[in-house]
């Protein structure tokens, strides 16, 4: 297994190691608004050897009738990784996900790169600026799609890396709920996908997007600690549907709190919550202005 440096790589990195055998690369270009766009990018041109992960089909579960679970539900552990077996990733694979943050998405490979670790899989980073970073960088861009011979991925649940609406509800005092939605949504101003607007009774507001820089660069650690403003506290960070939530999650670990009881994903997020009409939505600022509706 070639070993990674931190959970983001840069492009002389991924460059020099990029026809390892032991290295496969995901490629997350996704829009929500236009679920096509990704695969339709991938077609005209990708990094060598790099497979296509489709967020609604590869990265999420089925979507449930009565929207349990959320917009993107966390996918079944085995299909998942019997997915990533068929494309050539096993566990002594060393993963690489990008996708393009010039979009203002840039939270598809993060998604990706969440999920390897939640199977249990250490060797997976993000790649630092993308597919811009990438092309800048002059990558080697390709059309060929790759023949990675199958292998098999075995699964271990990291189930501390994630919180359920129950567990939301029922966090300590000491524990924080990070909302990483643009803050009109977080207040309840607007609500461009989901069926009610608001946040989750005492979240605070940390936008992923804060994340990264104008570039689509990670910003560094002591800034990422800055932004969030954590601390060591525990944290469940959530979104729309457990997608860009994960930038922060992200942030986090290159903050020195890891992926773990203390730096959690509420899956199914907004969406989830929002699922059954008896748990409260709340409107403002924060904490401290939270109107409240049943």
């Amino acid at each position: 297994m070639t070993p990674l440096p931190t959970p983001l790589v840069p492009t002389d990195w991924l460059m020099a190691h990029l026809h390892d055998p032991q290295v496969r690369v995901l490629d997350c270009r996704y829009a929500l608004s236009d679920p096509l766009l990704g695969r339709l990018a991938y077609l005209e041109g990708h990094a060598p050897g790099a497979i296509y992960a489709d967020l609604e089909t590869d990265l999420s579960g089925p979507v449930q009738p009565d929207g349990a679970g959320g917009r993107h539900p966390l996918p079944n552990p085995e299909a998942l990784a019997a997915w990533l077996g068929s494309v050539g990733i096993g566990n002594e694979m060393t993963v690489v996900c990008y996708d393009d943050p010039r979009t203002g998405q840039g939270f598809y490979a993060t998604r990706a790169w969440w999920l390897l670790r939640w199977l249990g899989h250490t060797q997976v980073a993000v790649l630092d600026g993308g597919w811009p970073a990438w092309v800048q960088a002059s990558g080697t861009v390709t059309l060929t799609e790759p023949e990675h011979a199958p292998v098999t991925f075995r699964p271990q649940v990291q189930a501390d890396f994630v919180a359920t609406a129950a567990d939301v509800q029922a966090r300590p005092s000491g524990t924080l709920l990070l909302d990483a939605r643009a803050p009109a949504r977080y207040r309840g101003e607007v609500e461009p996908i989901d069926a009610r607007a608001g946040h989750i009774p005492g979240a605070v507001n940390r936008d992923w997007s804060g994340a990264l820089d104008e570039q689509g660069h990670w910003r560094p650690a002591g800034d990422q600690a800055a932004r969030l403003a954590t601390g060591e506290q525990p944290t469940i960070t959530y979104c729309g549907s457990g997608v860009s939530a994960t930038p922060n999650l992200l942030a986090r670990e290159l903050a020195g709190v890891p992926l773990g009881p203390d730096n959690r994903l509420y899956a199914g997020s907004w969406s989830d919550w929002i699922s059954d009409p008896e748990r409260p939505v709340a409107t403002g600022e924060g904490t401290g202005t939270d109107h409240q509706r049943g």
